[in-house]
């Protein structure tokens, strides 16, 4: 714990917090304040803006949930409009986070409202308009209902930006500058992020906290000490399909994810995979939002506890017993392959991670370990083991040494479209070649 950091607070008592909130959080069955609650919650009870650095699973919704209700409670007010307003980067997100900050509101009168896409437009305008007090909302959704004038946030009093980095990833970052406007400049705001070093997540604190505070709990280069990172290696995309079975056929788990890069894929393992009398379910963008919660709501109840996912899944979703995540596609980069191992090791759990690696990936997977300073277990099946066993020759960065081509030299080169040209004025015409050498390209390369 970095040495300005405040002393580990035993108990939530500790906080100055209402009564009503203390008496859900007890009910909740919340315990000990986590590090990121102990160090950022007294800091934004003091209505400081706060730049925050913590991985997801590590209690950081009750982190600025409790403070913000703590606000509400503790400045009565009879101006209308919107007190408290936070956004997420998905439904699945925003859904998690209204169920908690209801769950920490029970004892209060402080209404909440929900706002994302895939929900009824006059029933979220309806709900900004009966005066919640919080709105939890998803970006694209909560600018269209502003451009339609339906949300007064000139009272505002705080703004909080969850999972920050992954708004930005998802293309959020106009959209959240423009809410950001249409707030009261006088606001308190709490911007979360699972690392501080992207780019936009500094350069988006730049222009929406006013002397803020740090908070920093990891950094991107942080390893995961209760996932356990491995690699298989795979011969080509049917290979890696025999050891996706056998991983989930043999290893021992209560939920699994599993992570594509594309919705084509995701579709296409369901299938094959319940053919193993596996019980899977698949997620993804294409899909209507009223089966993406039938999925979620089958995965959390265990009744499917296998979920093939692209990146969607990768941030936000926070479901108990995920010990197991598979990478069936390398990421294609390290932020989401922290994202997406971050699914399972939640609340101090075991977790095992692996990733299936094909030859033509090899270089993506080694500059993800470079990049997190890792170094990954590889691993052997030997029911399912292939051919392709590593590259043979390894350049200090831990990709592929190859053998490239050698570039032609520009007379040869020159000479070569001379030939192609002369040949394209004599289609049709039949000739012995002057040169015998002509009867074959040079270097032994194809033209």
């Amino acid at each position: 714990m970095p040495h300005n950091s405040i002393a580990p607070a035993l108990l939530f008592s500790n906080f100055p917090l209402a009564e009503e909130l203390l008496k859900a959080v007890e009910k909740i069955g919340f315990e000990r304040p986590t590090p990121v609650q102990q160090q950022a919650i007294p800091p934004a009870l003091e209505a400081k803006d706060l730049l925050v650095s913590a991985e997801t699973g590590s209690g950081k919704t009750a982190a600025f949930l409790l403070p913000t209700l703590q606000h509400l409670l503790s400045r009565h007010t009879t101006l209308f409009g919107t007190r408290a307003l936070i956004l997420s980067p998905t439904r699945e997100l925003a859904q998690q986070t209204f169920n908690q900050c209801r769950a920490l509101a029970e004892f209060t009168e402080l209404k909440v409202g929900l706002v994302t896409g895939g929900e009824d437009f006059k029933q979220q305008q309806g709900a900004l308009r009966r005066n919640a007090e919080i709105i939890v909302a998803t970006p694209g959704r909560l600018l269209e209902l502003i451009q339609q004038d339906a949300a007064d946030f000139s009272h505002l009093q705080v703004l909080v930006l969850d999972e920050a980095d992954r708004m930005l990833d998802m293309g959020f970052s106009e959209d959240v500058l423009n809410i950001a406007e249409h707030c009261n400049k006088q606001r308190q705001t709490l911007l979360f992020s699972a690392t501080l070093t992207h780019y936009g997540v500094i350069k988006m604190a730049d222009k929406v906290l006013k002397n803020h505070k740090t908070v920093a709990l990891n950094t991107l280069h942080d390893g995961h000490n209760n996932i356990q990172q491995q690699i298989v290696l795979a011969d080509d995309n049917d290979h890696k399909q025999k050891l996706l079975a056998w991983l989930l056929l043999n290893d021992r788990y209560d939920k699994a994810l599993i992570f594509t890069n594309t919705r084509l894929r995701a579709n296409e393992l369901q299938a094959p995979l319940q053919a193993q009398n596996l019980r899977v379910g698949v997620l993804h963008g294409d899909m209507e939002q009223r089966e993406r919660n039938r999925i979620m709501a089958l995965f959390r109840d265990g009744i499917v506890n296998i979920l093939v996912s692209t990146d969607l899944a990768a941030r936000g979703l926070d479901v108990k017993g995920v010990n197991l995540v598979i990478n069936f596609d390398v990421p294609r980069n390290g932020i989401d392959y922290i994202h997406r191992i971050g699914r399972t090791g939640r609340a101090d759990e075991q977790g095992l991670a692996v990733a299936l690696v094909k030859s033509t990936e090899w270089n993506l997977m080694a500059g993800i370990q470079r990049f997190l300073k890792q170094k990954f277990e590889r691993r052997t099946i030997k029911e399912q083991e292939g051919n392709y066993k590593g590259p043979k020759k390894l350049k200090s960065s831990g990709k592929a040494a190859g053998s490239k081509l050698k570039r032609e030299p520009k007379k040869v080169a020159a000479e070569k479209v001379k030939i192609r040209d002369r040949d394209k004025k004599n289609i049709g015409k039949r000739r012995a070649p002057s040169n015998p050498s002509e009867l074959k390209p040079s270097n032994g390369q194809d033209e």
